[in-house]
């Protein structure tokens, strides 16, 4: 591949290994070249190489094995974001093996922001659950969820590393969810989330803040999971509205 000087280089590094990966000819778990290989094949300094693959590594395209160099990571995991579903049910229909490591399971008093979601009064009580999970035991996202005490008591008594919540909230509680709002964000990780997740801390992330109703259309969970963004991404499929003309 020859360099153009009107782009900057470590650009075109990046958007040559993007497509190598994306037409195949580069496979997960294949083993790139080292950066003194790279800056001889393209004709420039080990820094620019570095740059480049930095920004793969960061984007979740690449991932470094310690000493043994730089690898083609494994494909992010698509979540459908028009879809309610828990992270056990959305990995064990991929055929993943799902994980939950809990953090936190205890009663405590809402905030404003967790009491106007779950449409209580600030000092109310609810349950907060601050779970690990994983896929196939490699960390992939901190869940933190809200759940009114009146509704599901007791449930931090369950097993909640082995029981999803939604299946709890069914066949316990008699809650069926029926919608969400969900909203997504950007974010970062900091030193404790970098820590769980086994990343560098300023790694991406994926804030996901979603308020759960029943077939009442009561406000039944808020939660605000954050996923790695180099295993990561969601994906909605949408239709097109066409507009009148004004007349």
């Amino acid at each position: 591949m020859r360099l153009r000087a009107s782009h900057p280089y470590y650009a075109q590094i990046r958007q040559y290994f993007i497509d190598r990966i994306d037409a195949g000819e580069l496979r997960p778990g294949d083993r790139i070249a080292s950066e003194r290989a790279l800056a001889e094949q393209f004709g420039v300094s080990r820094m620019t190489v570095r740059h480049a693959l930095n920004q793969l590594v960061r984007e979740g395209r690449l991932q470094r094995n310690g000493t043994q160099g730089t690898y083609v990571a494994q494909p992010k995991f698509e979540h459908n974001a028009a879809v309610l579903a828990g992270f056990t049910d959305a990995m064990r229909a991929h055929g993943i093996t799902p994980g939950a490591t809990v953090l936190r399971a205890e009663l405590i008093q809402a905030n404003q922001r967790v009491a106007r979601e779950l449409q209580l009064s600030a000092g109310d009580p609810v349950y907060y659950v601050f779970r690990l999970r994983s896929a196939n035991g490699e960390p992939r996202a901190l869940e933190h969820s809200y759940f009114p005490a009146s509704r599901c008591p007791g449930i931090e008594t369950y097993d909640l590393e082995r029981y999803s919540i939604y299946h709890l909230l069914r066949d316990v509680y008699g809650i069926q969810l029926s919608r969400a709002r969900q909203a997504l964000e950007p974010t970062i990780a900091d030193d404790e989330e970098a820590t769980l997740l086994g990343i560098d801390p300023g790694a991406p992330l994926l804030l996901i803040e979603r308020t759960a109703y029943d077939t009442g259309d009561e406000p039944v969970e808020f939660a605000r999971d954050l996923y790695r963004g180099d295993r990561t991404r969601f994906v909605a499929e949408t239709s097109l509205v066409v507009m009148e003309d004004e007349p």
